[in-house]
Formats: structure tokens, C-alpha cells, sequence
């Protein structure tokens, strides 16, 4: 096909964090880093992914995103888990954690 350019879509980044999972808490919050690992207590219980979803829904509201964007890639079954968080790179991340009062460098860990 001639005359026809086609541009290049920019590939949003996946960057991806640990996260301790406290379920069955008095509210929903996230406490800090602990560990390496970002430690958020859920008041969801821990059946039928409903702790896991409380948990994404949690994080992509203080990140300021969609709820689609945060998703347990990996511990889905357990305390500790790999979240991905899409539309964001690495350094917005980071400024956004810490505008929320839970910066990475403080606790020694980089995301992915």
C-alpha cells in the first residue's frame, strides 16, 4: 500500500511491585513498606479473589488510576504477591507513592 505511513504506537510500560496483603482488616489502608514490599490491609476476606480485588481497587485509587490498570500477577493465594501496575512508568510511580507518603527509596526497594 503506498502513500500510506503508518506511526508507532508508544507501548505503555508495566512496572511491577511486592506487595504484603493484610485481608480481614478493620478498614481498607495502605501502612507502608515492610520488608521490601508494600504492606496494605484489606477489610475484604481472602475468598473467592474478593481480598485480591479490594487490593487492586485500593492501589489504583491512591495511584490515581483505573481499576483495570492494577492486577495481582502472581501470589494470588498468598500474603505475599507481584503486582503489575500499567499506564505508568517507573518514575511517576515512585513520585506518586511518595506524594502519598510511601516512597520506594526510603525503603531500599526499586520497583521492576
Amino acid at each position: 500500500m503506498r502513500g500510506l505511513e503508518l506511526t508507532p504506537v508508544a507501548k505503555e510500560r508495566t512496572v511491577s511491585i511486592s506487595v504484603k496483603a493484610v485481608p480481614r482488616a478493620a478498614r481498607d489502608e495502605i501502612v507502608g513498606w515492610l520488608d521490601g514490599a508494600l504492606k496494605i490491609r484489606v477489610a475484604a476476606a481472602p475468598q473467592d479473589g474478593r481480598a485480591n480485588a479490594a487490593l487492586e481497587s485500593l492501589l489504583a485509587a491512591a495511584l490515581g488510576l483505573r481499576k483495570s490498570a492494577v492486577r495481582v500477577a502472581a501470589g494470588h493465594g498468598s500474603a505475599r504477591k507481584r503486582v503489575e501496575i500499567d499506564g505508568i512508568e517507573r518514575a511517576e510511580l515512585e513520585r506518586r507513592l511518595a506524594a502519598a507518603g510511601f516512597s520506594l527509596i526510603a525503603s531500599g526497594k526499586t520497583a521492576d
